[in-house]
């Protein structure tokens, strides 16, 4: 009888077990991006791959730590294929020092490599209208300016962007 129970008791423990599981799996799954941005963020932590500031990361590429605003919530960067993508917790923009305007989209995917961001998706600029930005460029280490292309080739100054900005919450990129 006492078996019998206690293998009653261990059926009905597992069947409950799956159900609680389920039930994880379900509510993680129906989370937002940012949560699960912010989650593989802290499972790449826990494996012990170094986190460096983006910023730093930046500065180690030659380029402006300030291209992308303070609040970010994490980045993932694949030095081996040189990519780059930049999670915000929202659709953002940033007035620079310039007066120059950049707008972020939640997540920002671009290819970096020395003194270049390339094939940017997630980035706008204004200029009479939205036009999307698809590189950004430091002609050289010692270089003043900084080179967008939207749509043309155009050059900024390089300390507008020395600082990394706080972005204002936008409806929509």
């Amino acid at each position: 009888m006492e078996k019998a129970l206690t293998k009653v008791g261990s059926f009905w423990m597992s069947q409950k077990a799956k159900q609680e599981i389920s039930h994880i799996t379900d509510d993680l799954s129906s989370l937002s991006s940012t949560v699960e941005e912010k989650a593989k963020w802290f499972i790449n932590k826990l494996k012990g791959k170094p986190s460096k500031a983006l910023t730093d990361l930046l500065r180690d590429y030659n380029l402006p730590p300030g291209l992308f605003p303070q609040n970010i919530i994490c980045y993932e960067f694949d030095e081996t294929k040189g990519k780059l993508i930049v999670y915000l917790p929202s659709p953002c923009e940033v007035c620079f020092k310039n007066s120059s305007v950049v707008r972020y989209a939640n997540r920002v995917k671009a290819t970096l490599s020395r003194g270049k961001l390339t094939a940017i998706e997630g980035m706008k600029t204004k200029v009479l209208v939205w036009v999307k930005v698809t590189g950004i460029n430091m002609e050289s280490y010692k270089s003043d300016k900084i080179w967008f292309t939207a749509g043309v080739k155009k050059s900024q100054p390089r300390d507008a962007y020395e600082l990394a900005r706080n972005a204002v919450k936008v409806e929509e990129f």
